[in-house]
């Protein structure tokens, strides 16, 4: 059975490498996180998150947050648990 997804991108900044996500569960800084799309296909643990500017250590589902990605992502690009 294939995955859901548990959040999208909805858009990314190349010069300091952050994506916002918008994601439909809670989420909790140290998960380890899939991100897949057309050119993306990679994992990584989730170390820092912010809302608004400023550091959190959950998201709540619905919530448009920011992340440091370690590689490029784009828009659309699917969130899954690893």
């Amino acid at each position: 059975m294939a995955k859901k997804p548990i959040g999208v991108v909805t858009h990314y900044y190349d010069k300091i490498g952050v994506a916002i996500v918008k994601f439909n569960k809670d989420i909790s800084a140290g998960e380890t996180m899939e991100f897949k799309g057309a050119n993306t296909d990679f994992s990584q643990t989730i170390t820092s998150m912010q809302y608004d500017h400023k550091e959190i250590p959950k998201a709540k589902k619905g919530q448009e947050i920011g992340i440091k990605v370690d590689e490029k992502v784009h828009e659309g690009n699917e969130i899954f648990e690893a």
